[in-house]
């Protein structure tokens, strides 16, 4: 009586296992990117309430803005953003901006005296928002 023994696969059953680990990897990596991304954003975010903070404190305690510290270029607090106010703070008003560098190239958020939000750059696929800050791809804020 003759045995069969099978002790492995097939190159046909290996093939369609890499097969479909290749269409899982192409599907989840954009997604995965989509969320690694999503995730860099509140660093600008965070960073720049709390630079519109000590803004409002400098003008409390000076009556201006013009020359308040939080208004300087800063490279240095932030791995994905730069942050800096395109404009000179003036008596009444300022803007700052944080800009995406690296993999955050293309975003570019400000807020000004008014509390006024935007999204005035966004890489392509991500919609800008001039009242709010997007953190999603689809636009949402």
């Amino acid at each position: 009586m003759r045995r069969c023994t099978n002790n492995g696969f097939s190159l046909i059953e290996l093939m369609i296992a890499v097969a479909i680990i290749g269409i899982l990897t192409a599907v989840a990596m954009p997604m995965y990117s989509q969320y690694v991304m999503r995730g860099k954003i509140p660093e600008a975010t965070t960073a720049l309430s709390a630079k519109r903070v000590q803004m409002e404190q400098f003008f409390q305690d000076n009556r201006t803005y013009a020359g308040a510290p939080a208004c300087n270029n800063d490279t240095v607090s932030s791995r994905y953003f730069t942050f800096s106010c395109p404009a000179a703070a003036t008596g009444t008003g300022y803007t700052l901006r944080a800009v995406g560098i690296g993999s955050m190239a293309g975003f570019v958020y400000t807020v000004d005296q008014t509390n006024t939000r935007a999204t005035t750059s966004a890489p392509s696929g991500w919609a800008t928002n001039a009242n709010c800050w997007v953190t999603a791809k689809g636009g949402a804020c």
